[in-house]
C-alpha cells in the first residue's frame, strides 16, 4: 500500500492519480485538489519544531529563574557534627578521600565568624580559597562560601571593625572571578554564567557599602587613648602587629604621630614578623646613617609574608586525624587527646587537602 499503509482520506474525498503518482486528494463536493501529502507532512514537521523551540524557550526562561532563585537563597547547609575526619585515600573502613570542599561545609565556620578570636581566622582562610582554591569548590560549597562572606561583610557594617581587611578580601575575590569567568565554558566554575555575574554584582556592592561607610564617634566622655601616659600609649602601640594600623594610628593626633615614628617601635615590628637573614638582605639606611625600619618593614612586606598570629585555629588530632575547632568534642580514642592535637594555620589547612 502506498504511504507505509496509511489512508490519510477524509470522509468526502478520494485518491486521484495525477501525472506524479497518486499523491493528491480530490474533494468530491467541490471537485477541487485538497493538497499533497507532503505537504500535510511539512505541516506537521513545522508544528512539531514551533512546539519543540517553545519547549526549549520555557526550559531556558525557568532555568534562569532557578538560577537568580538559587543564588538569593541563603540556606546554609548544617551537620551535626562540628569535626570531619580526613583521609586521604580508601580503606577497609572507609571509600574515597575527604576534599576542601566537605571540610568547609562540615566545619562550623558561620559561627566561627561571629567569635572575635577567629574571625580573623576565618577571613584569611576565605582569601586564601579565592585566590587558588575557589575551583575546588563544590557546588554547594562555593554557595556556602558566598553565603559565610555576606555574614562576614554584614557583621563588619555592624560592627564598623576589620574594614581594611574585608576590602582587601573582596578585591580579591572579584579579581580571580573576573579571570575566572572568562573560562566558565570550559568548567573551570560550577554553575550558569548567570548566577556568577550576580555573585559579582553582590560583591560591587558590599565594596561600595564599605566605601560609604561612616564611622560613627561613641558617645563617650571619660578617659581616652590620647589622656593615657606616653609610655602606656607606646606599650598599646607595641601590640599592634600591622604597620599600617601604626601609620592609622599616627594620623589621630600630632602627639600620636611623635610615637608612631618610634625606632624601636618599628625594629620590633620587622624582628616579630621577619628573620635576621631576611632583614640583612633588605637595609636601608636613613639620612643620618642608621637603620630606617619603617621603611625597611614596608619593603620586607613587599618581599616576604609576614607571621601570622590568631587568637584561636582549626586543630588536627594525630592519632584519629579529626579536624575540628579547639574545644570541640571529636571522638578520639587517645589517652590525652589534648596532646594529640596540633593548630592548623590558614595555609596548613589548604595544603591538607592537595593531594
Amino acid at each position: 500500500m502506498p504511504f507505509l499503509g496509511q489512508d490519510w482520506r477524509s470522509p468526502g474525498q478520494s485518491w486521484v492519480k495525477t501525472a506524479d503518482g497518486w499523491k493528491r486528494f480530490l474533494d468530491e463536493k467541490s471537485g477541487s485538489f485538497v493538497g499533497d501529502l507532503s505537504s500535510y507532512c511539512n505541516r506537521e514537521v513545522y508544528n512539531k519544531e514551533n512546539l519543540f523551540n517553545s519547549l526549549n524557550y520555557d526550559v531556558a526562561a525557568k532555568k534562569r529563574k532557578k538560577d537568580m532563585l538559587n543564588c538569593k537563597t541563603k540556606t546554609q547547609y548544617f551537620h551535626q557534627e562540628k569535626w570531619i575526619y580526613v583521609h586521604k585515600g580508601s580503606t577497609k573502613e572507609r571509600h574515597g578521600y575527604c576534599t576542601l570542599g566537605e571540610a568547609f561545609n562540615r566545619l562550623d565556620f558561620s559561627t566561627a565568624i561571629l567569635d572575635s578570636r577567629r574571625f580573623n581566622y576565618v577571613v584569611r582562610l576565605l582569601e586564601l580559597i579565592a585566590k587558588s582554591q575557589l575551583t575546588s569548590l563544590s557546588g554547594i560549597a562555593q554557595k556556602n562560601f558566598m553565603n559565610i562572606l555576606e555574614k562576614v561583610v554584614l557583621k563588619v557594617l555592624e560592627d564598623q571593625q576589620n574594614i581594611r581587611l574585608i576590602r582587601e578580601l573582596l578585591q580579591t575575590l572579584y579579581t580571580s572571578l573576573c579571570t575566572l569567568v572568562q573560562r566558565v565554558g570550559k568548567c573551570v566554575l560550577v554553575g550558569n554564567i548567570n548566577m556568577w555575574v550576580y555573585r559579582m554584582e553582590a560583591i560591587l556592592h558590599w565594596q561600595q557599602q564599605l566605601n560609604n561607610i561612616q564611622i560613627t564617634r561613641p558617645a563617650f566622655k571619660g578617659l581616652t587613648f590620647t589622656d593615657l601616659p606616653l609610655c602606656l600609649q607606646l606599650n598599646i602601640m607595641q601590640r599592634l602587629s600591622d604597620g599600617r594600623d601604626l601609620v592609622s594610628l599616627g594620623q589621630v593626633a600630632p602627639n600620636l604621630h611623635v610615637l608612631s615614628e618610634d625606632r624601636l617601635l618599628w625594629k620590633r615590628l620587622c624582628l616579630y614578623h621577619f628573620s635576621e637573614r631576611q632583614i640583612r638582605k633588605r637595609l636601608i639606611l636613613s639620612d643620618k646613617g642608621q637603620l630606617d625600619w619603617k621603611k625597611m618593614y614596608f619593603k620586607l612586606v613587599r618581599c616576604y609574608p609576614r607571621k601570622e598570629q590568631y587568637g584561636d585555629t582549626l586543630q588536627l588530632c594525630k592519632h584519629c586525624h579529626i579536624l575540628s575547632w579547639k574545644g570541640t568534642d571529636h571522638p578520639c580514642t587517645a589517652n590525652n587527646p589534648e596532646s594529640c592535637s596540633v593548630s592548623l594555620s590558614p595555609q596548613d589547612f589548604i595544603n591538607l587537602f592537595k593531594f
